[in-house]
């Protein structure tokens, strides 16, 4: 612009020139890889616009002629730096969504790796116990148990896995529990769920465990679990019910229900509603997951 007021050349030929290669240069020094992919067909968009427009512009030497295309040209002069700025947004869009859910994969790692590792100690204290008693259900600790870990270790990291194989670990965990404990407990499950819907691994379980540390394993008689599981048109509906003692107040709640909360937030966002509902010595908890 200083040099178009120096020399009071309107449109001045050099001026374009100056501006286009300045923006070149500073996307290249601002972004030098993103600008590398495009340089050559950049340079070489601007080297057949630019003769085009000194042809039109000096070589003729009409100006009126000029005028007529004057808007178009420079139009075509702009495109592409619009489309090379675009380009680094969308890049830069990219990466950020990148980094989102690589943070979300390496927090959902953090909190699979906090899943119930108590409870496997517990039964093999337990499986111990059996085993200096020959008890006959040491065997089927054992497979249960293995059964158990094999499906933390394997079917624990993948993304979605049947319902039907998060159902059948819900009840080797119960059955476990039902060996440990020398009294009785209520325990019933409804399924009338869909097995071919996919879920998350090892949510349902979170829950499941709670009820059987804060409710069942404090109450000396008429403990009781109940369990509802039902889907509708790629809906989950799980409700869990138990009782408790009242007189005993637990200070830490464990990582179960934080690790519930996070692991849905991050998994079925706006797709899930967690409801808890405490009365007297009952604990009802109500999850829905859309999973389409």
């Amino acid at each position: 612009m200083a040099n178009d007021n120096q020399s009071q050349i309107i449109d001045n030929p050099l001026t374009f020139v100056g501006l286009i290669v300045i923006t070149l240069v500073f996307f290249s020094i601002i972004t030098p890889s993103y600008f590398k992919k495009y340089a050559l067909i950049t340079i070489g968009y601007y080297i057949l616009t630019l003769s085009y427009f000194y042809y039109i512009r000096v070589y003729i030497n009409d100006f009126n002629y000029y005028l007529q295309q004057e808007k178009e040209l420079k139009i075509i002069l702009s495109v592409p730096l619009f489309v090379l700025l675009i380009g680094w947004i969308y890049q830069q869009w990219k990466w950020i969504k990148s980094v989102e859910s690589k943070k979300t994969k390496a927090e959902l790692a953090l909190l699979k790796s906090q899943i119930s590792p108590h409870f496997f100690f517990n039964t093999l204290n337990n499986l111990y116990g059996l085993t200096i008693e020959k008890s006959d259900d040491a065997p089927n600790v054992v497979l249960k148990l293995s059964d158990m870990m094999r499906y933390t270790i394997y079917m624990g990291q993948e993304e979605k896995v049947f319902l039907k194989d998060d159902i059948a670990y819900l009840k080797n965990y119960i059955d476990l529990h039902k060996i440990r404990y020398h009294k009785s407990v209520d325990i019933r499950f409804k399924d009338n769920s869909n097995p071919t819907i996919k879920i998350a691994p090892l949510l349902l379980i979170l829950p499941l465990e709670n009820a059987f540390k804060h409710g069942a394993e404090h109450l000396a008689e008429e403990a009781y679990i109940h369990i509802d599981l039902k889907t509708d048109n790629g809906i989950i509906y799980f409700t869990i019910e138990n009782n408790f003692d009242s007189s005993i107040v637990t200070k830490k709640a464990g990582i179960g229900l934080d690790n519930l909360k996070q692991r849905l937030k991050l998994l079925y966002p706006n797709k899930h509603n967690l409801q808890i509902e405490v009365k007297e010595n009952n604990y009802k908890l109500s999850l829905k997951i859309h999973t389409i």
